[in-house]
């Protein structure tokens, strides 16, 4: 965000690993308030330090929430008074900003997801943005430490606070966050399901108009390109498949178990028996269900030149199938985060995807016609869709596939969609604010 020109505070709590920073040079401000915690008025001293980006960084000292060894807890167990730490840091958040005046404040995570509800409730008519990083992680407290928050008893409802009995924090962001960011389309539509929602997603579902998909850029050196080398590539699918010849015109389909949900791997393992090509070659990746093992048994023995499992995927093993590999077959929805799909794509490797909510994310049909677009879609869960998207890819021209290719390859998975996508989310907002305020 800084890069693209915007100003950026970051605010964190000061933790004793922060102050061991020996990158940072903390500075302690002339900013000093207090806030309220239920029956007492605890201070607080904002530090200052700049990171090397140049982006300005504040901290909020309280020894006896945030010197501590740990950050959340010790031993494997949560620190008994996390509720306490953190409505402190959140009204201390609050505090800043009232000094700062942004145009936003977006929270990440469980620890100041109560931001949002401050700012509403004390009217300070700034933009909120929440995400929740993980749903699995809420900031679940019992329902006395509501009394730490000051808010009116009406606060503690299941329109507000309250879950099941509970101080949700996480929930009580999403309440009154003004927009939810979620790292991708893909998790707009899977945490409204009981699968992936974690227990929330009700209230995701309730408060669907305001979640917003938008996929977090990657480091570069995360998913790194592996060697385009003609020399390697050969050898690469010859370790994979003795069968095939160097330069020859076979096709060879990757296709992760982890990434694929449901019954996708036995959508899979039933169609090879009629895979519509000789010149198709199918590698799977990862450990299968259970209800899978005897169909990949059958595979693996009825199909031994041109299937070949790999239960575990080292660095080595992904770089000879990221390599190797020509198309990456997604046989059912895919994982929400797209790890395994985007270090594919940027190896050039062209997606088949089940269409399903969030793909035009990252993979758009490809048609013949226009030439637009950069992976192949199917419409229909079923043997015999899948069986045809991977006809349509077998029967692709050289040119074709290396036009797909390319267009995979280039694909921007940087930061820089990311950000303009939230600053315009931020700027939305606050003109909502300014005309709701007239």
């Amino acid at each position: 965000m800084a890069e693209a020109g915007h100003e950026v505070v970051v605010v964190l709590p000061l933790y004793r690993c922060v102050r061991e920073q020996k990158s940072l040079t903390l500075k302690r401000s002339k900013v000093r308030f207090a806030v309220p915690l239920g029956s007492s008025r605890l201070n607080c001293v904002v530090w200052e330090a700049v990171d090397p980006k140049g982006i300005r960084l504040l901290f909020i000292e309280r020894d006896e929430y945030f010197d501590r060894t740990g950050l959340y807890g010790m031993d494997g167990r949560d620190y008994e008074d996390n509720a306490a730490r953190f409505i402190f840091f959140s009204k201390c958040v609050v505090e800043v900003a009232r000094r700062e005046s942004p145009d936003a404040i977006h929270v990440h995570g469980w620890q100041p997801a109560l931001v949002p509800v401050f700012v509403r409730e004390q009217n300070l008519g700034i933009v909120s943005v929440l995400s929740p990083q993980s749903l699995q992680y809420q900031g679940n407290f019992w329902s006395h430490d509501f009394a730490l928050t000051n808010l009116p008893a009406s606060y503690f409802s299941a329109a507000a606070l309250e879950f099941y009995g509970s101080m949700n924090f996480l929930k009580s962001g999403i309440v009154f966050a003004d927009a939810v960011v979620l790292p991708g389309s893909r998790y707009v539509s899977a945490m409204q399901s009981p699968e992936h929602g974690c227990g929330l997603e009700s209230v995701l579902r309730e408060h669907a108009n305001k979640l917003i998909g938008i996929a977090p850029g990657f480091d570069v050196n995360a998913f790194p390109v592996t060697s385009s080398a003609v020399k390697d590539i050969a050898k690469s699918r010859i370790e994979l498949f003795s069968s095939i010849k160097a330069g020859d015109a076979s096709r060879i389909v990757l296709v992760d178990a982890v990434s694929t949900a449901g019954n996708g791997v036995g959508v899979l393992l039933d169609g090879m028996d009629r895979l519509p090509s000789d010149d198709i070659f199918v590698v799977l990746l990862g450990e299968v269900r259970d209800e899978d093992r005897v169909a990949l048994l059958v595979s693996e023995r009825r199909h031994a030149e041109r299937f070949v499992h790999i239960p575990e995927v080292g660095s080595a093993e992904l770089t000879r199938v990221l390599e190797a590999g020509d198309f990456v077959l997604l046989p059912a929805e895919f994982e929400p985060s797209c790890e395994f799909l985007t270090k594919a794509m940027r190896n050039g490797i062209v997606p088949l995807a089940l269409h399903c909510d969030g793909l035009h994310q990252i993979v758009q049909p490809y048609d013949r016609v226009t030439t637009l677009g950069n992976g192949l879609v199917f419409y229909c869960d079923g043997v015999d869709a899948l069986l045809d998207v991977i006809r349509h890819a077998a029967f692709l021209t050289d040119t074709e596939l290396q036009t797909l290719s390319d267009r995979v390859a280039s694909t921007d998975f940087s930061w820089s969609a990311s950000v303009a996508s939230l600053a315009a989310i931020y700027q939305r907002l606050t003109t909502s604010h300014q005309r709701f305020a007239a």
